[in-house]
């Protein structure tokens, strides 16, 4: 299970869901939605702090590692914790949202039993949302190996020029420049010209291959400097599109840092 999330703001809707479903729940228990409201904003810090300590500490470190005995021992752990919190939220609602008597909070203020099942009922829902989002994140990651593997097993670039079929070999190529309505391969022994989109062209491409520019596709391991605005492929400076900066700066970041 990734540790980072790739989209926060699908996180931060979770939450805002689970905060309104709770005040619904306890707002009609208690036929106030205010003191639900206040009630379950002292309450979502644990519903939070548990979730994603089981999802993102408990699973992957001991369930997907296959350390079950673990797992078992540190979710009652945490549901201990859990608990004991939920009791001093209780007491607060107690103290400050029913002046010192429970019957104002409503019949199910002061089950415990019933937070717990509440809570973990979050946490387990949060939890199959993330291994959803895991198994589909792993099928992307899959198909673009398959994918890769595919473009991997041709050691060249075959295309059209000259009205003949010209095969060249990826680690010949320096860069790919777009000339409007066709494209210039810049090779260690020449260049090649072929009517052929850019974008079309780079689909075809295995990884070792960059683009940075609208018209500008580069063989990586020719590649002699970079720097936030430009790449040196032998001796020749290309500049670096804006809207990809980001990509190639992700991508290169192993060779060496960005000016």
């Amino acid at each position: 299970m990734n540790l980072k999330s790739s989209n926060p703001y699908l996180h931060i809707l979770y939450w805002i869901f689970v905060i309104v479903v709770l005040t619904l729940i306890f707002g009609r228990s208690w036929g106030n939605n205010t003191a639900a409201f206040y009630f379950v904003s002292m309450l979502i810090p644990i519903v939070l702090g548990t979730s994603y300590f089981f999802n993102y500490v408990i699973v992957p470190r001991f369930y997907l590692t296959r350390k079950y005995l673990r797992f078992g021992l540190y979710t009652f752990y945490t549901l201990v914790v859990s608990l004991y919190l939920e009791s001093i939220v209780i007491m607060f609602s107690y103290i400050y949202l029913g002046n010192f008597n429970f019957q104002s909070l409503g019949p199910y203020a002061s089950d415990t039993l019933l937070f717990a099942v509440v809570l973990y009922l979050l946490v387990f829902l949060g939890s199959l949302l993330l291994m959803a989002r895991q198994i589909k994140e792993n099928k992307q990651v899959i198909h673009q190996l398959l994918e890769e593997k595919e473009k991997r097993k041709k050691s060249f670039l075959e295309i059209m020029s000259d009205r003949k079929i010209a095969k060249i070999p990826y680690e010949d190529i320096i860069y790919i420049e777009s000339m409007s309505d066709y494209i210039k391969i810049n090779t260690i022994s020449g260049q090649m010209v072929s009517k052929e989109k850019i974008s079309k062209l780079y689909s075809r491409l295995p990884d070792m291959f960059l683009r940075i520019h609208r018209s500008f596709i580069v063989n990586k391991d020719r590649i002699r400097s970079f720097s936030s605005g430009e790449v040196v492929v032998e001796n020749v400076p290309l500049n670096i599109g804006r809207s990809y900066k980001k990509q190639v700066k992700e991508s290169l970041t192993g060779k060496q840092s960005l000016a």
